[in-house]
């Protein structure tokens, strides 16, 4: 299988989310603020999360986990074990509901099924490889994506 960067994933979803929504209704204000709001939660999620992986000198590069020198847990990473494609993921949310479309989401659970089967897989195995227990533990206490320890208060 072609190896796609996960943000030139993203990008192609939100084109097809385009294609699929051409002609929609221009957005309302209450679809805008939405969008707005979505989009900067889902920004702020993979900034700092990609923000905390450079402070640690470890790397952010997706097809080599591998090369991961630190096990990054804090920050957005307790809420996700995966904060930076959880933020690509919103940004297409944030996209799909400004554009008022529900064919708008199909992209966006193609986005989240390709990155869950190919993508996150093939990095699990290599931080489990590389940290082993300590990874595990990780795994135990934070979710893949988001679920309900995502909104457990420290």
């Amino acid at each position: 299988m072609p190896r796609i960067p996960p943000p030139a994933v993203a990008v192609g979803a939100a084109l097809v989310q385009r294609a699929l929504s051409d002609g929609a209704r221009p957005p309302t204000r209450s679809r805008s603020a939405a969008a707005a709001a979505i989009s900067l939660v889902a920004l702020s999620m993979a900034g700092a999360a990609a923000n905390r992986f450079r402070r640690a000198g470890t790397t952010t590069e997706p097809f080599q986990p591998g090369r991961a020198t630190v096990l990054v847990t804090g920050g957005a990473n307790t809420v996700s074990r995966n904060p930076m494609y959880v933020g690509m993921a919103g940004l297409l949310l944030a996209h799909a509901v400004g554009r008022g479309s529900w064919a708008a989401l199909l992209p966006l659970v193609g986005f989240v099924g390709f990155i869950d089967r190919v993508q996150i897989r093939a990095e699990e195995t290599a931080l489990l490889e590389k940290f082993g227990p300590a990874y595990e533990d990780y795994r135990a206490t934070t979710p893949r994506w988001v679920d309900r320890r995502s909104l457990r208060i420290a």
